[in-house]
């Protein structure tokens, strides 16, 4: 009886010995990988990574992690050769392949959500013209023109939808006064546009784009996404 309660005594400070290992080992592995992994060209401000699973040393070994959380804020992408700030990048990698250095290489699939605010999406707009949440998942588009030797500023309620597969587009419902003829042409080169997102990682595309109160929601998903330094 003894020697039982001495094994299992044993077992005891042998597991608390291999999970404290394995969750220094977690934590060194999140810190080399967010120093490493990248998603396209876009540059961020600050990367963190969760990996998921236990234990993490068996995963290790196959150079294979089953699911891990990247989060990358202030990221620096471009749309329409335009500079644009992402605020916030979170993806999910599912089936994770490790390089020689144990640094992510790449991901069998992958989906995430960029969140983009309005500051942020009228500065890459390319317009003289404000972005905000318009209500019911619109946009509200403000811009002044010139016309008749007057500033006239005109708010549009306009829908954002994904076209092409990368492009972000908005478009105004429809232009106060569009009756005037010649206005509507210059509202809407005030608060229409189109804007491609560029830099995405090999393997990853937009496959959905919603105004939500907090900013522009846009969805990303993949397969076989390459995710090393480049």
């Amino acid at each position: 009886m003894r020697a039982l309660r001495m094994v299992l005594i044993l077992a005891v400070v042998l597991g608390g010995l291999f999970v404290g290992a394995d969750r220094l080992a977690v934590s060194y592995a999140e810190t080399e990988a967010a120093d490493g992994v990248r998603l396209g060209t876009a540059k961020a401000e600050s990367t963190a990574v969760d990996i998921k699973g236990f234990p993490f040393l068996t995963q290790v070994v196959d150079k294979r992690l089953d699911d891990v959380e990247v989060r990358l804020t202030g990221v620096r992408a471009t749309a329409g050769g335009h500079p644009v700030r992402i605020g916030e990048l979170t993806a999910d990698l599912h089936d994770v392949t490790l390089n020689g250095d144990y640094g992510i290489e790449r991901a069998r699939a992958a989906d995430g959500t960029a969140l983009i605010s309005y500051a942020d999406l009228a500065a890459a707009s390319g317009r003289d013209a404000k972005v905000a949440y318009g209500g019911d998942g619109k946009l509200k588009v403000t811009g002044g023109v010139r016309f008749l030797g007057r500033t006239l500023t005109r708010s549009v309620l306009s829908t954002v939808t994904l076209v092409d597969g990368n492009t972000i587009r908005v478009r105004a419902d429809e232009v106060p006064g569009e009756g005037i003829p010649g206005l509507e042409d210059m509202v809407r080169a005030r608060t229409d546009f189109d804007r491609r997102i560029e830099g995405l990682p090999q393997g990853m595309r937009l496959t959905k784009v919603e105004a939500r109160e907090d900013g522009l929601a846009v969805t990303v998903t993949g397969e076989n996404v390459v995710l090393t330094a480049g």
